[in-house]
């Protein structure tokens, strides 16, 4: 079942009031036991997010499932993660995802069709170069497997330029993928200059480049991006600024340079939620990132001012399909003994994508 092949789980789950949908979830975990973890990502809605046995970001996560000798972990996130989570885990481990609309736009952008072709033409235009590959996390297993069979390693937004600084002393050019910023971001950090970086647009030849730019760089960036941390600007930051002559501005780095640029702070989700837990009473901070972690920073620190960097709402869609609704769906079926959902990596792609997985811990 592929990632868009999710069934109508009917009237009887969609229309049925929250509170009781929230009271059969309550009873079903109850139910199970350790049988069962649930795993919720930080942009999770707060009706989902309750039930949470661990949160965090996605590789957390993943650590999460693989240290768990529960039977059924259900991934309260996107479709990449869930695949991660099966990489870790155990052959006698079954994970579900409760919506399987719940994609990533970012990692869709890369497919490993298009990575592969840019590949050839990459080494064709750069006469042999050694080139190492690094795949975000956010990123399908096939991307991670591809990466792993060539000797490449995954990374995260907070060991990115860790990982950058591993590459560089192993190969003459790092290819970066699928999130445009994060790399430019991470490369600018270690001192690369703008001109030894090149953006490769997918379905032009030679990405758009030309040989002697391609020869020349150090990093080659995948144009793929996050819907969400597009809609921050710079402009927002001045806005604030001027607003608020005492606010800190934080970010992730999925945004734009400028606005990495402009802010007091950028990093990962848990550095986001660390800084913010950490500063003092009285602080004020405006957000770059997915609204509902704004929201939850706001509630849980009534004693700070907690405000998105964006006025609109800058939501995950495909994260908010994972409705309390699904997630007890799931949990009935379980109990009936039928696995709906299951994300399931065969193994050849697994072992390589763990290659890219392991190297990433190593650094």
């Amino acid at each position: 079942m592929s990632v868009n092949e999710q069934v109508d789980i009917g009237a009887a789950y969609l229309e049925a009031p929250e509170e009781e949908i929230l009271a059969r979830i309550a009873a079903r975990k109850a139910e199970f036991g350790d049988r069962l973890l649930v795993l919720c990502h930080h942009y999770q809605q707060e009706a989902t997010f309750r039930f949470a046995d661990h949160t965090g970001d996605s590789l957390k996560l993943a650590r999460n499932a693989a240290q768990s000798s529960a039977r059924y972990i259900v991934f309260c996130g996107v479709h990449f993660m869930a695949e991660s989570a099966d990489i870790l885990t155990g052959d006698d481990q079954v994970v579900l995802l409760p919506d399987l609309r719940a994609g990533c736009p970012m990692a869709d952008m890369a497919t490993e069709a298009e990575v592969a072709w840019a590949w050839q033409e990459l080494a064709a235009a750069t006469g042999g170069a050694t080139v190492v590959p690094v795949t975000y996390v956010n990123s399908s297993a096939r991307i991670k497997a591809f990466v792993g069979a060539r000797g490449g390693s995954v990374c995260t937004s907070s060991n990115a330029e860790r990982v950058l600084t591993w590459a560089f002393g192993r190969g003459e050019k790092v290819f970066f993928f699928p999130d445009e910023h994060l790399g430019r971001n991470s490369a600018h950090a270690l001192g690369v200059p703008d001109e030894e970086v090149v953006l490769w647009q997918r379905g032009l030849p030679m990405g758009g480049n030309t040989e002697a730019a391609l020869r020349r760089a150090r990093v080659i960036l995948w144009n793929g991006y996050c819907t969400v941390h597009m809609q921050f600007a710079a402009g927002h930051v001045e806005q604030w600024r001027q607003q608020d002559p005492t606010v800190r501005i934080i970010v992730h780095p999925e945004c734009r340079r400028e606005v990495v640029d402009l802010a007091d702070r950028y990093g990962s989700t848990e550095m986001i939620i660390k800084a913010v837990a950490d500063s003092p009473p009285g602080s004020h901070w405006a957000v770059g990132t997915e609204i509902n972690l704004v929201n939850r920073l706001h509630l849980l620190h009534p004693d700070k001012e907690v405000h998105s960097l964006s006025p609109f709402q800058c939501l995950c869609s495909t994260m908010y399909r994972i409705k309390p609704a699904y997630l007890l769906w799931v949990l009935d079926n379980l109990a009936r003994e039928r696995e709906v959902n299951r994300i399931s990596v065969d193994p050849e792609t697994a072992t390589l994508a763990k290659q890219a997985l392991d190297r990433m811990l190593e650094i």
